[in-house]
């Protein structure tokens, strides 16, 4: 069955590619898309001022392995 999490955070800059810290914030596992984005709306409209936070939904099927992050 898939999951669904809300990524995202704090990042250096503007590309969103390198977050502020070690790692993006996790958020979840939801058990539907309509959970996580109301996760994910909350959490943008809550940092909607500042311009290096952003935040993501990602889809992961936990009978598959996970995806490499090198």
């Amino acid at each position: 069955m898939q999951k669904y999490w809300v990524v995202g955070g704090e990042y250096q800059d503007t590309r969103f590619d390198a977050p502020v810290g070690e790692s993006e914030e996790w958020v979840g596992p939801f058990e539907s898309y309509d959970e996580a984005e109301k996760e994910w709306a909350k959490l943008a409209w809550l940092t909607v001022d500042d311009c290096h936070r952003r935040y993501r939904i990602e889809q992961i099927d936990p009978e598959q392995p996970p995806p490499c992050t090198d």
